[in-house]
């Protein structure tokens, strides 16, 4: 086993990953969508960026993530992965593009990889997905897990409450979380779920698990990235830690700058030629 933790390794892996898990070092995980924020993101340490299907809220304002489309995530994906050095680059194949023909599933992964440089691709669901999971890694392509609440099925739902409290919806979660290891997924995300049925499935398969309102007994961790900077102010559920009021200073900042232009203070005679 490495004994190298996360911190100083040139550029993270699915081995260096499952290293992680197996040695009990907690894996990081934001989202990221352009090249600048990426750069920030990647130069502070973090082990995965999720170019996620988030954008259609974040980036361009839909109430779910349904609309944005492949070439839109490919476009995302393909700024995102010029800018990193060291983290490992994972990206949301997005609604319509995988579920329910696994020819069309490959097709997507391999336009997202070839085109945007990526190291892995994301899906939503279980056993119903199974065909397309399996088309995908056969053509070489790491693919991550994701169960729980799965945001492209909202209209399925009609709701974003937390998912699997009931036990038939508990025991098909985990049933589905070891069919994706099976299949060979290198990892896999739970999102919005009880923290004790996210702690029997990170102890129930060997892969890394990555916890979004999953609770700490996972592997990982992953927020949305404009939510943790507080960004947007409107999302404010219970997991989320929000680590600064970015919403405040750029206020100020355009507020003053406004002003300044207003008043003729800006530019001065030392900020012209």
């Amino acid at each position: 086993m490495s004994v190298h933790s996360s911190a100083n390794i040139k550029r993270i892996t699915t081995h260096i990953l499952q290293e992680m898990k197996n040695r009990g070092e907690k894996i990081s995980m934001l989202t990221a969508y352009d090249f600048s924020m990426a750069k920030i993101v990647d130069d502070a340490g973090i082990d995965i960026i999720l170019v996620g299907d988030s954008a259609s809220n974040v980036m361009a304002g839909h109430e779910t993530t349904l609309p944005i489309t492949l070439d839109q995530m490919i476009y995302h994906a393909s700024s995102v992965v010029r800018a990193v050095s060291r983290a490992f680059v994972v990206v949301d194949i997005p609604f319509g593009s995988y579920q329910g023909n696994s020819s069309e599933a490959l097709r997507s992964a391999i336009r997202i990889m070839k085109e945007s440089g990526a190291h892995a691709i994301k899906v939503e669901g279980g056993a119903e997905i199974k065909e397309s999971v399996v088309r995908i890694l056969s053509a070489g392509v790491p693919v991550m897990g994701h169960l729980g609440l799965t945001p492209q099925s909202i209209y399925k739902f009609g709701t974003y409450s937390v998912r699997a409290k009931e036990s038939v919806e508990a025991q098909k979660l985990l049933e589905d979380a070891k069919l994706l290891e099976e299949c060979g997924c290198f990892a896999i995300v739970l999102e919005k779920i009880p923290a004790s049925l996210a702690k029997k499935v990170a102890e129930s398969v060997s892969i890394p698990v990555i916890g979004i309102g999953a609770g700490g007994n996972v592997d990982g961790q992953v927020l949305v990235v404009h939510d943790l900077l507080g960004i947007t102010q409107e999302f404010k559920p219970r997991f989320l830690r929000q680590y600064a009021d970015l919403q405040s200073v750029m206020m100020d900042a355009f507020t003053n700058y406004i002003k300044d232009v207003k008043s003729r203070d800006f530019p001065n005679e030392s900020e012209s030629y």
